[in-house]
């Protein structure tokens, strides 16, 4: 069975695990702090997403009934 992550994808990750075990990583729709491990992981994802790394598509969040 193939890898679903790609190494550009986990250099992401670990870089942005290290932003935020410094403290110097930020959200990018609020700015905030990032403390949580979960959103790290989700930002190095996106970033490498967006640098075309092999990297699952995102999973979308189900629609809400009325």
């Amino acid at each position: 069975m193939a890898t679903k992550y790609g190494k550009k994808a986990s250099e992401k990750v670990e870089a942005a695990m290290h932003e935020r075990k410094e403290g110097t990583l930020r959200s990018g729709s609020t700015g905030e702090k990032v403390t949580s491990r979960k959103q790290a992981i989700a930002i190095g994802l996106s970033e490498a997403r967006r640098e075309g790394g092999k990297v699952p598509p995102a999973k979308k969040a189900p629609a809400k009934r009325a």
